[in-house]
């Protein structure tokens, strides 16, 4: 995935130049105007059925995405963080607290907000790799063909699929599979791209490359991403700011900033401590 090319895939983040409040003659500089959070979760508790039972899945979970900031959920399985991303996708509603993009409530799924799951069988099996990209497209956007085939071959270029556009899903890797899934994400131009552990299922190598082709594309781009995973490491690899949840049903442990960490810090000192910190966060019963 070249970075470069990938600059115009999703929308840029707003200017968030500090400016002066209306009458104020200071210098701009000097007066930051608050930016307001794009996506805020307040008290969500979330509950499923199963059998006869309900589950509990999360308690009272409240946190803020800000634009084009990286945001992780950080769990062990069954702490109700792939529950939390389904609700900020729409589909699942809340027991309890609400969910806002941009000011207004989350009650359905939504062209805005794009899910990218870690299962491979994602994508329809009867369908070439430009008619996944493409559908959404046509079905959602309601694109004229002409004009989603071009953008579908373009997103696909972008993550260096142009020459498997004709092949279908059963010819292709793991990895390529997660990559026509980013494309096909990344054609809708969502505000905020919700990844539920994208990369769990993929080989290290693969999953390594992934992390950075990731990066690397946020670094031109500056998307809002909401991304969902169990692993301390890709946490602090891939975080600005981290939320670590409890055990079922799901609490807020704890809220830490990872904006000094990336792939240059994997086994440095200060990274093994704040793994080790998160560690315990995780699997003790007090922070």
């Amino acid at each position: 995935m070249n970075a470069q090319a990938l600059r115009s895939a999703l929308p840029a983040a707003d200017d968030t130049a500090p400016r002066t409040r209306e009458g104020d003659s200071r210098d701009a500089t000097l007066v930051p105007v608050p930016q307001q959070a794009l996506l805020q979760v307040d008290g969500l508790t979330l509950e499923y059925v199963t059998g006869e039972r309900v589950v509990r899945a999360t308690h009272r979970v409240s946190f803020d995405v800000h634009r084009a900031e990286r945001f992780v959920l950080l769990g062990a399985s069954g702490c109700g963080k792939s529950s939390l991303l389904k609700a900020v996708a729409g589909f699942l509603p809340p027991r309890e607290g609400e969910i806002r993009l941009e000011g207004a409530a989350v009650r359905e799924p939504g062209l805005d907000r794009i899910v990218v799951f870690q299962e491979f069988d994602q994508l329809p099996p009867w369908k070439t790799v430009l008619a996944n990209v493409m559908f959404p497209l046509v079905t959602g956007r309601k694109l004229p063909k002409a004009e989603a085939r071009d953008r579908a071959l373009d997103a696909l270029r972008k993550v260096g699929l142009a020459d498997f556009a004709h092949e279908y899903p059963h010819q292709l890797s793991g990895g390529m599979k997660q990559r026509v899934a980013i494309a096909r994400a990344l054609a809708m131009q969502p505000k905020v791209l919700l990844m539920d552990e994208p990369f769990a299922s993929l080989d290290a190598l693969t999953r390594r490359r992934m992390q950075e082709e990731l990066l690397a594309l946020w670094e031109e781009v500056r998307f809002t991403l909401l991304f969902v995973t169990h692993s301390i490491e890709e946490a602090l690899v891939l975080g600005h700011r981290i939320v670590v949840l409890s055990p079922r049903p799901g609490r807020v442990r704890a809220e830490l900033n990872a904006h000094q960490f990336g792939l240059h810090s994997v086994g440095g000192a200060d990274f093994q401590a704040q793994a080790h910190r998160i560690h315990d966060l995780l699997f003790h019963e007090t922070p």
